[in-house]
């Protein structure tokens, strides 16, 4: 792709807008940027990034003679395709693409693609870490908070890049041709970016849309959307089950999984007590990358080696402590109702969940059901604590504290907790504040001395929400 003396626009200017102007201006792009954000700090940014000291720079309004004089847009995650600025490029037939499309066009080497409204970081990271032992040259890019654009340059025909793909970043995408892709679930997440269910369902099976009959494509066999979408597709589908045996496909059946095809004698590929991963939602995620994995090129044997030794990703139902008999889990990006059920479900003992963060216009019932008895009581802080009480109070659960900052809340489950039991912790918080929260604060007495002004416990499960 030759954008060399072409005016291109990067719009947003977080780490993918920056990663995908510093890939413009070494291919010798004339640069333009913009950012919607009118409290952007322009001087802060000019100090911080001198490499863009040249670059035009708007900042909450994209003036009309911009627009006419760009001769390509590159949006960042972030930006909803019908804010005001991006309507406008469309408008004057501006092509508009995403960070992620831009550096696919500039891809030399084979791509993995893995979406799905849950489990896609956890996924990624796995098929990343069994590929690392199969190919010289690996990366792993995408919304695991590495800019796609920011590795692509490194790329070869022998590479492979196993990205993890967002609905945002699908809604961009024109020429995205990954070899394997994987949609691992689809369930209501993103509402207020997408409206509507069908524009998210199809934003997420984008993902297969330049795909070919020689290409695969790995899909959940229990999700109900997706088992039908494989009737419409013409790549080859690879099935995985947590729920039943399959003739062709991975499935997992009496704590073993199988790798099945409907000419071979079906083939054991670990058993889940051999992993370090918990719950059904995870082994989920092993069956996928796995699959993901094998349909890449990778032995068996490989990925039954990296299998045992993956300990999973932080923040994600990530045991951090015990502490005085008391566990505490970090499951801080659970983001949606179906991730904190799969959390909930994973907890072995009576449970203390702080929930929260922003509406996404999401239903909370099924999350709240799913409690059965393993939460002892729930703990609400930011924009949805009192949706969310309602919700609760309406399934009967009763033992709920609405508080006003994270510190109090977790304070108060310090107080509650007992040996026994787990703390679960849902709210989007930064992972160090989490981690030097649970780590702090034990006195030489030993016993647990927190500071509420600086401190704070986690207990962690998942009902984030964010």
């Amino acid at each position: 792709m030759d954008l060399t003396g072409k005016q291109v626009l990067v719009a947003g200017l977080g780490k993918s807008g920056i990663a995908a102007g510093a890939l413009l201006k070494k291919m010798g792009c004339m640069v333009c940027l913009f950012d919607g954000n009118e409290k952007f700090d322009r001087s802060a940014w000019e100090k911080t990034y001198p490499v863009f000291s040249d670059c035009p720079l708007w900042i909450g309004e994209l003036p009309d003679a911009a627009v006419q004089a760009m001769e390509l847009a590159v949006v960042s995650p972030g930006i909803p395709l019908d804010t005001p600025a991006i309507l406008k490029l469309q408008a004057a037939g501006v092509p508009v693409v995403g960070e992620a499309e831009l550096a696919y066009r500039f891809e030399k080497g084979r791509v993995a693609a893995i979406t799905g409204t849950n489990g896609k970081t956890t996924t990624t990271t796995l098929v990343g870490e069994i590929l690392k032992k199969c190919y010289p040259e690996v990366f792993v890019a995408g919304n695991i908070g590495i800019p796609y654009t920011s590795i692509v340059e490194k790329t070869t025909e022998q590479t492979v890049t196993v990205t993890e793909i967002s609905s945002f970043q699908l809604e961009t995408m024109e020429t995205f041709h990954p070899s394997v892709s994987a949609i691992l679930n689809i369930t209501p997440d993103h509402l207020d970016r997408h409206h509507t269910m069908e524009a998210y369902i199809r934003a997420k099976e984008g993902i297969t849309k330049c795909q070919t009959k020689e290409d695969t494509c790995v899909l959940n066999y229990e999700d109900e959307i997706l088992r039908k979408f494989a009737e419409t597709l013409k790549v080859n589908v690879l099935f995985f089950s947590s729920k039943r045996p399959l003739e062709e496909g991975i499935y997992l059946q009496e704590n073993t999984i199988w790798i099945a095809g409907k000419e071979t004698e079906r083939q054991r590929l670990i058993d889940v007590g051999e992993l370090k991963l918990l719950g059904i939602h995870n082994y989920e995620n092993v069956m996928a990358a796995s699959g993901t994995a094998l349909c890449m090129g990778a032995p068996i044997d490989v990925v039954q080696r990296v299998l045992k030794e993956f300990w999973g990703v932080k923040h994600r139902i990530e045991f951090v402590r015990d502490l005085h008999g008391v566990l505490y889990y970090n499951d801080s990006k659970a983001t949606n109702p179906d991730a904190a059920i799969r959390g909930i479900g994973s907890m072995n003992r009576k449970t203390l969940l702080i929930g929260g963060g922003y509406d996404k216009n999401l239903e909370f019932d099924a999350w709240i059901e799913s409690f059965d008895g393993k939460v002892k009581c729930l703990l609400l802080i930011g924009q949805t604590k009192d949706k969310i009480a309602v919700c609760a109070r309406k399934h009967g659960f009763e033992n709920i504290v609405c508080c006003d900052t994270l510190n109090e809340a977790v304070n108060i489950c310090y107080r509650l907790a007992k040996p026994g039991k787990q703390y679960c912790f849902h709210r989007h918080v930064r992972a160090g504040e989490i981690l030097r929260i649970i780590h702090s604060g034990e006195n030489c007495s030993g016993n647990m001395s927190w500071n509420c002004r600086n401190k704070t416990v986690v207990g962690l499960d998942q009902t984030g929400f964010v």
